[in-house]
C-alpha cells in the first residue's frame, strides 16, 4: 500500500480514504468477485470500463467470457466510438493452436459474450491476431490496439514486449 502521492499528501488521503473512512477500508480501484467457496477473484481496475448505450462493462468482463471458450487463449476488448450508442466493443483474440480464425467462428464468440453476459455486451467486431501488444511486464496496450482499430498513429512503442 501506498504512503502517500509525492507532492500531495491530502490527494491522498481524499482519493484513497475519505470515501470508505467510517468502515477503516481504503479505495484499491480493483474490482473483485467472491466465488461460492469465498475465495475472492480480481477481475480488473474499476475504471477500465466500455460505456455501451449507458451501461458501463468491464473490459475484463468481456474478455474473461471470451477466454472461456474453448477457442480462445487471450483477448483484450475495446472501446470505440460510434454516434448511436456512444461506444461499441471492439475485441481482439488470440486462438488457441490448432483452431482457425474466421466469420463463423467470430459470430460464434459474440454469441458466447451475449450468453455469458447479456446482449449489450455483444462486441461490434471480433478480430483475430497471433499475439496482442504486451508491456514487459504483460499489461495488454489498448492503447494500441484501439489506435490500430482507428487507423491512427499507434504511438511510441518502446515498451512493447517484442
Amino acid at each position: 500500500m501506498a504512503r502517500t502521492i509525492l507532492g500531495d499528501p491530502d490527494r491522498y488521503v481524499e482519493k484513497y480514504w475519505e470515501k470508505y473512512k467510517e468502515q477503516k477500508w481504503y479505495l484499491a480501484g480493483d474490482s473483485a468477485r467472491q466465488d461460492e467457496d469465498g475465495y475472492y477473484w480480481i477481475i480488473g481496475r474499476i475504471d477500465d470500463v466500455i460505456k455501451v448505450s449507458g451501461y458501463r462493462l468491464g473490459s475484463a468482463e468481456i474478455e474473461s467470457a471470451l477466454v472461456s471458450h474453448p477457442a480462445v487463449t487471450e483477448a483484450a476488448a475495446i472501446a470505440l466510438p460510434d454516434e448511436l450508442r456512444g461506444n461499441i466493443i471492439h475485441t481482439t483474440v488470440v486462438l488457441r493452436q490448432g483452431m482457425e480464425a474466421g466469420d463463423k467462428l467470430a459470430e460464434e464468440l459474440k454469441a458466447h459474450v451475449e450468453h455469458e453476459i447479456g446482449p449489450i455486451a455483444r462486441p461490434a467486431f471480433v478480430e483475430f491476431t497471433d499475439a496482442l501488444p504486451k508491456t514487459r511486464s504483460g499489461k495488454i496496450m489498448r492503447r494500441v490496439l484501439k489506435a490500430r482499430a482507428l487507423g491512427q498513429d499507434t504511438g511510441d512503442l518502446s515498451t512493447l514486449e517484442e
